[in-house]
């Protein structure tokens, strides 16, 4: 079993009568990339700041390869905040160097790792261009090798995919799946839930300060009925006399449930069908024909993160995206 790099229990942080984060607790394996949940205020970096001891919890403790301090091991962590930025007139070499030292490392060896990282993540060419020349893209993967440099065992990164493009998106995707490679531990917060259902080992969901969910993108999963999705303009009552029809409802183009009397109402073509778990989806299709339902869609598939999210949490899902 691996051993756990990161420990909170019962972690709460108050601010005046208001409650940021509400007993969270955590276990995070050695070796594993962790995705940290959560639409925007959600409590995320905050809870990165007190595991970083930048602020302290009200109560509740933090253990950090098993010592109750950061602080202790702060060698041993690399941190990307969450309010980037760099310094403009100084090279991209040099910025990756300088966090370096700030970490131990000698500046020869600073510098000769530096180069190394820039060489290995496809920035060669830009090592000694100054950091106001590059793309934001560019920029930010600058930000996540100096926060590398020092060869972490533990790295946390607070919104790391924010105001990148799709293909910077994927940079990044595969500078984490890379770090995890090396061994090291990767702990990143989001509200963009297809970077996590795409790269997370393990995943914890929280809202309004309180943990959601805590484990597998499986076990994540298994939350959710078996659900088929269909469209159409004809009566659906023969389906609910399947016995393998748990529950049908109208559901909207983004696929959240909409109140059903108001959708018939207005003609709504969407409907959600909640199966049993042994259930055929091909004898419901099969049903259909016999019973004279045409189709325009006929949807089977598992539940994605995003359909789990807005089930747990509500109205607070829209603000997390699934772009």
């Amino acid at each position: 079993m691996s051993q756990s790099v990161l420990e909170l229990s019962d972690v709460t942080k108050l601010y005046g009568d208001f409650t940021a984060v509400d007993r969270v607790s955590l276990s995070i394996p050695e070796g594993s990339i962790y995705g940290f949940l959560g639409p925007n205020g959600a409590g995320k970096t905050t809870t990165i700041r007190m595991i970083l001891e930048i602020i302290k919890p009200t109560s509740g403790t933090i253990r950090v390869f098993d010592k109750p301090s950061a602080l202790q091991v702060r060698d041993r962590i690399g941190y990307l905040p969450e309010e980037k930025g760099l310094y403009k007139k100084m090279k991209a070499w040099s910025i990756i160097a300088y966090f370096a030292t700030l970490k131990g490392l000698d500046r020869r060896k600073a510098k000769r790792r530096a180069y190394e990282l820039l060489e290995q993540f496809g920035l060669k060419d830009f090592a000694d261009q100054k950091t106001e020349a590059l793309s934001k893209g560019m920029g930010q993967k600058v930000q996540v090798l100096a926060s590398i440099a020092h060869d972490p065992d533990l790295v946390i990164l607070d919104e790391p995919f924010s105001g990148l493009d799709p293909v910077n998106q994927q940079v990044m995707e595969d500078v984490i799946r890379d770090m995890a490679v090396k061994g090291r531990t990767v702990l990143f917060s989001t509200h963009v839930m297809q970077h996590a259902e795409r790269i997370c080992d393990r995943l914890l969901l929280i809202a309004r300060g309180r943990k959601m969910f805590d484990g597998t993108l499986d076990e994540a999963k298994r939350t959710l009925p078996r659900r088929v999705r269909i469209e159409t303009d004809a009566a659906i009552q023969p389906l609910l006399a399947l016995p393998d029809v748990i529950e049908a409802y109208a559901i909207d183009s983004d696929g959240m449930r909409v109140d059903d009397d108001a959708a018939a109402a207005n003609g709504n073509a969407h409907w959600e069908l909640e199966i049993r778990e042994n259930a055929d989806p091909q004898a419901i299709l099969h049903h259909c024909f016999e019973n004279g339902i045409r189709l325009r869609r006929f949807d089977h598939s598992d539940p994605s993160l995003h359909d789990v999210f807005v089930r747990m949490v509500g109205p607070d899902a829209m603000e997390a995206s699934y772009r």
